[in-house]
């Protein structure tokens, strides 16, 4: 049997997968795994997620650069849900160029934008 019998797939084979800083704890981002992202993750140190809008592997930073060294993975209690602890190179996780994805943050009644733009995110992904 291997680890990955332990995980509780979705119907699509898919597991959500949280990204968390190593050393801060912080939340950079959510994305999503199969089978096949999680032993690749595993094998090589650097995330590896399943892009539902392309549809195949992403390995974080293929086009930007900034990828996650992953130092630990864990599963939670329910099996349903894995954690990357990665170090995130350049200190940008977002496609916004910010260092999280979670930079809105609810005051009152609307989503105020409370983390900055690290990188213009023209420079990031140039074509």
């Amino acid at each position: 049997m291997s680890w990955l019998d332990d995980i509780a797939f979705d119907e699509r084979g898919l597991v959500p997968v949280i990204a968390q800083d190593a050393a801060s704890g912080r939340v950079l981002m959510v994305a999503w795994a199969n089978r096949d992202a999680l032993a690749e993750t595993a094998n090589t140190g650097q995330a590896v997620y399943w892009s539902r809008s392309r549809g195949r592997l992403w390995r974080k930073g293929e086009e930007s650069g900034l990828r996650q060294r992953v130092s630990e993975i864990r599963l939670d209690c329910d099996g349903d849900v894995v954690l990357y602890a990665v170090e995130q190179a350049g200190g940008i996780a977002c496609h916004t160029g910010r260092a999280s994805c979670f930079y809105r943050r609810l005051q009152g009644d609307a989503w105020q934008t409370v983390d900055p733009v690290l990188k213009d995110p023209e420079l990031i992904y140039r074509k």
